[in-house]
């Protein structure tokens, strides 16, 4: 507020906290400090080396719902996918912390509210709703404590990141929000999640590669542990976007509520998954409407061609010129110790034989219930060619040209 934030929920304060910012990274490094019992509205602002952003409780960082303000692509050329909020790149030593709460305003650029879904504001090449955070090409970041709470569009989006941890916070998107991922690990290495609280219309926590960002290599050595989480979507997902490799990721510790799919592989480019270790999970899945894409899947590992592109897909989806892809090999997955409540089985399937291969279950315990009226027996491919669903009898694992799959340590009730 030294710098000329007025804190009222009204005036927007992106160019106070922006000199707040830029004097810390001058001086070397420093606290921007949001104080107690203030409303900060703002449009975006970029975070820069050596500086910490600390809210302290009842303090609130809320996004400007003016969409005119919001005019960075989150993704460079690609404009389709939202804009800039919070962001920062090439940057060294950034940390938000604090017990106060970082707010998107998201339901202020939805469209009408459906019955487990918001409509999307109608666009064509360019969306105007804020990422939360974005964070691209950080080296040692830190976010501990705060609460996020109703992103427009991705949460926190870590491109290219190497080192950071992300601990404590309570990201809180409203459910009925379509893209409003939780955690978004896109070329990133070193990052640990834990202790979190995740609930999030779209996945809570994804890994991938975007082919925007194809530069900054493959995505590895990601730890997530000791979280709850809930989703529309898939809760913890691999892909669908990977143009490079995914490999030694652990996922252990952790209870997943309401979800309607609970722990996914989504291969759907021409990177390769290996090297993955779910471990000691309590999950829930029931069915939702087509918006979201699953079928209350609690597991789920795929490899197929996505859906040959011919609208803005073919732009960014595909290799440069190319209107249609291929997916990678699909590899050494493991999933030990899970309980499972669900209304539907296991699918484990690739477009060819030996794509996905070496899937190990061992003490998995899968328990059929009803929740919801949705048809079961349906089993969600999407995005792929051709088909997007399978049909089938209800079989607590169902695959399709699959090798080396071992089930012997599954129990199913119900099905």
């Amino acid at each position: 507020m030294s710098y000329g934030a007025k804190g009222n929920g009204v005036a927007d304060d992106a160019s106070a906290i922006q000199r707040a910012i830029d004097k810390c990274e001058q001086s070397g490094g420093g606290i921007v400090l949001f104080p107690s019992n203030h409303v900060f509205i703002s449009g975006p602002f970029q975070l820069k080396s050596n500086v910490e952003l600390h809210l302290e409780a009842t303090a609130t960082l809320k996004a400007n719902p003016d969409e005119t303000v919001y005019r960075i692509s989150a993704f460079g050329k690609n404009q389709g996918e939202g804009m800039l909020w919070i962001w920062a790149n090439n940057a060294d030593n950034i940390s938000i912390t604090g017990k106060g709460c970082i707010h998107g305003n998201g339901i202020s650029f939805m469209g009408k509210e459906l019955n487990d879904s918001y409509e999307l504001k109608p666009v064509t090449t360019f969306d105007p709703r804020p990422h939360v955070l974005s964070l691209t090409d950080v080296r040692n970041l830190t976010i501990k404590d705060v609460t996020i709470r109703e992103g427009a569009y991705w949460t926190v989006h870590l491109i290219g990141c190497d080192g950071a941890v992300i601990d404590g916070i309570n990201l809180l998107n409203n459910l009925k929000i379509r893209n409003g991922d939780g955690i978004d690990i896109d070329h990133s290495k070193n990052i640990r999640i834990a202790n979190c609280h995740i609930t999030s219309g779209d996945d809570a926590i994804c890994l991938k590669n975007r082919r925007e960002f194809q530069q900054y290599g493959s995505c590895h050595d990601i730890v997530v542990t000791n979280c709850v989480m809930a989703s529309r979507s898939c809760t913890v997902k691999i892909g669908s976007e990977n143009v490079d490799s995914i490999y030694n990721v652990t996922v252990d510790n952790c209870i997943i509520k309401g979800s309607n799919r609970g722990l996914g592989i989504q291969n759907r480019d021409e990177g390769t998954v290996t090297n993955v270790m779910f471990s000691n999970i309590i999950l829930d899945c029931k069915l939702w409407s087509d918006v979201w894409w699953g079928k209350a899947e609690p597991i789920y590992v795929t490899s197929y061609p996505r859906a040959n592109g011919n609208n803005k897909d073919a732009n960014w989806r595909f290799p440069k010129g190319q209107t249609e892809g291929r997916s990678g090999e699909v590899s050494n997955i493991y999933f030990n110790n899970i309980v499972a409540t669900s209304e539907n089985g296991c699918f484990i399937g690739g477009d060819t034989k030996d794509k996905v291969n070496n899937i190990h279950f061992n003490n998995v315990v899968l328990k059929k219930t009803r929740q919801t009226k949705y048809d079961t027996g349906i089993y969600d491919k999407r995005p792929c060619r051709g088909d997007g669903y399978i049909y089938n009898n209800l079989d607590a694992v169902v695959t399709e040209n699959v090798t080396t799959l071992d089930t012997t340590g599954v129990k199913a009730y119900g099905f």
